[in-house]
Order: structure tokens, then C-alpha cells, then sequence
């Protein structure tokens, strides 16, 4: 199976001696929450963490939106998989992000490689990648500055990854990170805003309400 969730991970790449511990809190509560969707394997990387279905019956739409709801990651995308070459970026791009680049009017290649091992730089491979796709798809206008479709190429230490934009994720930090709290919910709007901020900031609430 060549989809993958990934999880771009924000201020918790800031912890320090306290990051391992903020990382295993957030893959405990990915992996709680992807239980009703099936099997997966959940482990971080390089500031990122991979949510990889183990089994062709995956919900993966489910999964996908119970990961933007998870505090602690910024970002969050669908990829699809590859060998770490060149062609085979590019036929993934050509497969993967087909519909995406049919609709767009304007595209650019972004490559990070993680692996300093490949042997093209990221803007090499950007400029390959970016060239061949352009011949592909004639419509497409190259733009560096403001795209409507940005391709993008991760060289990673398992594997090649391709996406388009990540959507933005939940934020914050790791709920349970932060200790218990108790908050308590009235009739209106404000106090189920409070616990959220709180839950963003790491608290694992008890909620009560008097009726």
C-alpha cells in the first residue's frame, strides 16, 4: 500500500531534552484516535510523524480527518510512497496529483531531501521533476511566487514521498502533555471555547456540567 498520512510536527521540534516525550504522547493519542478506522502503523521521523495503513481495508478519509483534529500537529497531507529516484517521483506525481494538476493553471516543485545521500540536490531534483511535468501537462504555467498547485517532493530516510500543499492541522501540543484539569461547562458558547484552547495547550479535561 503506497498511501501514507504524514504529520508535520510545529513547536514540539522546540522542546529539547523534552521532545521524545511530547512525540510518544502525540503518536499515543494518533493511534487512539485511528482505532475506529482500522490498522495502522504510527511512528515519527525527522520532525514528522507517518501514519501508515497496514491493511487494504483502511478508512483512510476517516484517518485523514481525525488527523487534522489532533493536537500537536501543524500540518497534515495524504502522499503516496516511492522509491528514492527521480522517475519514480515523477510517475507518482504524473499518478498521483493527475486530477490536481489537470484543474491548476499554475505550478511549481518544491524537493526536501532529508537523505543527503541522493544524489541530486533538492534543486535538481525540483528542476527535473518541475521540467518533465511541464511537458506533460502544456497548460500549466511554472510560477515560484504564488502557485495553485504546489508538487511536493520529500527524499526521506525509508522512502520518497509526494503531495500537494499540506492542510493546516489542529496545533498546539499533545493533549495529556499538560496534566488534568477539571473545566466546567455552562449553557453558552464561551466555556466549550475555553476547554478547547486549553486542550490545545496540552490539558486532558474532566468535563462537567449541572443540569
Amino acid at each position: 500500500m503506497n498511501e501514507i498520512i504524514l504529520l508535520k510536527l510545529g513547536e514540539l521540534v522546540l522542546k529539547g531534552g523534552n521532545r521524545h516525550s511530547f512525540e510518544e504522547k502525540l503518536m499515543s493519542n494518533a493511534k487512539r484516535r485511528l482505532k475506529p478506522f482500522g490498522k495502522f502503523k504510527v511512528y515519527t521521523r525527522q520532525s514528522t510523524t507517518y501514519i501508515e495503513p497496514q491493511e487494504d481495508s483502511c478508512d483512510m478519509d476517516g484517518a485523514y480527518e481525525a488527523m487534522k483534529m489532533l493536537f500537536g500537529a501543524v500540518g497534515v497531507t495524504r502522499a503516496h510512497a516511492c522509491e528514492k529516484d527521480k522517475d519514480a517521483m515523477l510517475a507518482a506525481a504524473k499518478t498521483y496529483l493527475d486530477e490536481q494538476l489537470r484543474g491548476a493553471k499554475s505550478f511549481k516543485v518544491e524537493s526536501k531531501r532529508a537523505d543527503k545521500s541522493f544524489p541530486m540536490t533538492s534543486i535538481q531534483l525540483s528542476q527535473y521533476v518541475g521540467g518533465e511535468l511541464h511537458d506533460a501537462y502544456p497548460h500549466l504555467e511554472a510560477d515560484m511566487h504564488a502557485p495553485e498547485l504546489t508538487v511536493n517532493l520529500e527524499v526521506r530516510d525509508y522512502a520518497a514521498y509526494v503531495h500537494a500543499d499540506p492542510e493546516p492541522g489542529a496545533g498546539g501540543l499533545p493533549v495529556g502533555m499538560g496534566g488534568r484539569a477539571v473545566s466546567l461547562l455552562s449553557g453558552g458558547i464561551d466555556s466549550p471555547v475555553a476547554s478547547w484552547m486549553m486542550a490545545k495547550r496540552g490539558l486532558a479535561l474532566d468535563m462537567v456540567h449541572f443540569f
